[in-house]
Order: C-alpha cells, then structure tokens, then sequence
C-alpha cells in the first residue's frame, strides 16, 4: 500500500493516521518531493475506476485557475499533474488495483474492509 502525502496537509496526516493506527505501514511517498510519472497517474486513476484526472485533481488550487485548465481535456490534465504536483489531490491510497482519495480521510478504510 502507498500513500501520496503531503505531511503539511491535515487531510493527508489523518489518513496516514488511520492507517498506521490500525497496523498498517504503508509506503509514503511525499508527492510533492517525487511527483508520479504520468504513467503512475493512469495507473492510480484506473484504480480509481476512472479514466477522469478530475477525480485526483485539486481544482480549487490557485495554480489550477492560473494555468486555464478548467474545461481542459483529458491529455492537458494529465500533463499538468506531472509538472505541477501542487494539482494533485491529497492523499491518494494506493493498494495494488484498488485506490481511494482521502478525503474524507475515513475513505482509506475502504481499502482496508472497515
């Protein structure tokens, strides 16, 4: 199991804390220090049951607005993800081929059976 964390994200840290609360240790991956490949994206997404980077992108962001990607297509989002992390949702759970976005954090029991 992975986790995309960002330790200065509240949402993010209580993820990391049910997890680890419940005996878990997953893989932490500071996201914003070692963004994914886009490769990496599609592989979240399809775990996500969605080919949509809508679902892992943080469209409230400043930099979302600023780079014009509202109505952008599928190909645009994924390229701006990979260069500008900042975009991607947080936290993003990763266990083999099922995945979830924190948010709520409760989220990431799914991908434990609670």
């Amino acid at each position: 199991m992975e986790i995309w964390h960002n330790p200065r994200c509240s949402k993010s840290r209580a993820a990391l804390a049910l997890l680890t609360d419940r005996g878990v240790g997953p893989t932490v991956r500071r996201y914003l220090d070692d963004p994914p490949t886009r490769a990496e994206l599609e592989r979240a997404l399809a775990a996500l049951g969605t080919e949509d980077p809508l679902a892992i992108t943080r469209t409230g962001e400043p930099a979302f607005g600023e780079q014009g990607l509202a109505g952008a297509d599928r190909d645009t989002l994924l390229d701006a993800l990979v260069a500008d992390p900042r975009l991607i949702e947080r936290p993003v759970v990763i266990d083999g081929d099922r995945a979830v976005v924190g948010r709520p954090p409760e989220n990431v029991l799914g991908l434990l059976g609670d």
